[in-house]
Order: C-alpha cells, then structure tokens, then sequence
C-alpha cells in the first residue's frame, strides 16, 4: 500500500475527510519551502502538492502564476524541488508529498530521471497537468513499479472514455477539478459537484479530492460531505501574498488550521 493510500486508509477508519493543500515550490523565497510545508502539517494538512514551478502554468489562475514567476525569479527549477523534500524527509517521514506540475521539467530531466530522484528524496506521486492518461500508461506503469502514485485531472466535462481511462492508469487519488476554468476561479456548486462525483465513482474507485474554488471552512465543510479529500491551493497562495515572506509560515499555518477545524467540526 502506497503512502497516499494508507493515508486515505486510516482518515477514512477516523471519519475523516482528507486535507489536501498546495504551495508552489520556492514562493515566497526558497529558504521557506519546507518551513512552509511544516507549517502546512501543523495546520492539519494531510497531503501535501509541491508545486513545480513552470513558466506557462496553463490550469492556473493568476494567484498561482505569480507563484510561479516569483519562484522562477529565484532561480528555482525541478531539481531544487527535489531538494526541499528530501530536506523535508529528515523530520517528517510520514505525510504524503505529491509532486504537482507540468510535462516540460518532466521530460527536460527524462521520466526515468524524474521517477528515480523522486523516489530518492522520498516523494509520493505526482500530478503531471499536461499528460493525457490516453497517451502516458508506460509512464504510469513506471511510476506503480517504483511505488509512487500518478495522480490524474478530472473535469466537468470529462467524457465516460476519460473516466474510464483514469480509473484504469491512476494511482492514489483523483483529482476532481470543480470548476470549468483555471484555479481560483468561482464558486463551487457543491450540487454539482456531488452529481459529478457519484458518476465518476462509477468507475474510477481511488479516493476522489475536489479542488479548485474552495476558499473557507463552509466550502470546505460542504465539499467534505460528499468527498474524500478537499484540495486548497490559491487560498493558500494568497494568504502568503497578504502576509508577506516575513509573517507567511504562520499565516498558513493559521489559515489550515481554521480549514481543518471546518472539516472535523
């Protein structure tokens, strides 16, 4: 049993609903990547998505762009991320560290590369936005062989085929992506989206995250009702743009906590 799916195991034995969050790897300043991502688990995250910074993040809205360009003014590429995990690892051994990003750092270092470093510095999966799951089986397969996760996008709009196809090659959880549009983008019909869910439970039987437009505790709390794991990234992004780099550790740290308490309420 992968690390994800142990997670997932013992919060569902809880009751509990899992918290997923995002930060983007080396924003605000890469001496607070993993301060950042401690603070994340203090707060009551469960999973943690460590961004990989990407100069064309396609699905993301404008709070996770400025991530990205801030990041990428530090200099900070694929293999500096390999890094706060592994510095990471020395404390924390237990929580799920999921590696989300886009195909080009991917394939600039070969997935093999990528497979064998992430498994080095103790990450657990990844989430690649631009794969198809029609077109990367052998990189998923890969990614089974080496005990990590490949964790792939569901939309509004995916067809049965996707579906289909995700439940076939995905690994740890799906990604249920609420919203029709980039991240930050609206408010979440909560309606719809268990409508969505119940169709996709159909086929694909991983634990299912919802992500994209949850911004508080209530949304939190209502997604939790008919999902298993809730995923908060540009609410996160953006409590760290209000705090500054001087207070964002312990504004995250108090934003996730406000999130898990919603949750376990």
């Amino acid at each position: 049993m992968s690390k994800i799916a142990a997670t997932f195991s013992a919060l569902k034995a809880q009751n509990k609903t899992a918290l997923v969050t995002f930060i983007t790897a080396g924003d605000p300043a890469p001496e607070l990547t993993v301060p950042l991502m401690h603070a994340l688990v203090a707060g009551g995250a469960d999973i943690l998505e460590l961004g990989v910074p990407f100069s064309d993040p396609m699905a993301e809205g404008p709070v996770i762009q400025r991530a990205c360009e801030r990041a990428l003014a530090h200099g900070v590429g694929i293999k500096d991320v390999f890094g706060y995990v592994a510095e990471f690892r020395k404390t924390n051994q237990t929580t799920p560290v999921v590696l989300m990003g886009y195909a080009n750092p991917i394939e600039r270092i070969g997935p093999e590369a990528f497979i064998e470093q992430s498994k080095a510095v103790g990450a657990d999966g990844a989430i690649v936005v631009d794969y198809p799951p029609e077109e990367c089986e052998a990189f998923a397969a890969a990614m089974r062989a080496a005990e990590l996760d490949l964790i792939f996008l569901l939309a509004p709009t995916s067809t049965e085929q996707r579906i289909e196809q995700v439940a076939k090659v995905g690994g740890g959880f799906s990604y249920y992506v609420s919203l029709k549009g980039v991240t930050g983008a609206g408010n979440i019909d909560t309606v719809d989206v268990a409508n969505r869910l119940q169709a996709i439970r159909k086929h694909v039987k991983l634990p299912i995250g919802v992500g994209f437009g949850i911004r508080d505790g209530a949304t939190a709390r209502a997604v939790a009702e008919v999902a298993d794991a809730v995923v908060i990234g540009s609410r996160i992004i953006q409590e760290i743009e209000t705090a500054g780099k001087d207070h964002a550790v312990a504004a995250v740290q108090a934003f996730t906590t406000t999130i898990r308490t919603a949750l376990d309420a």
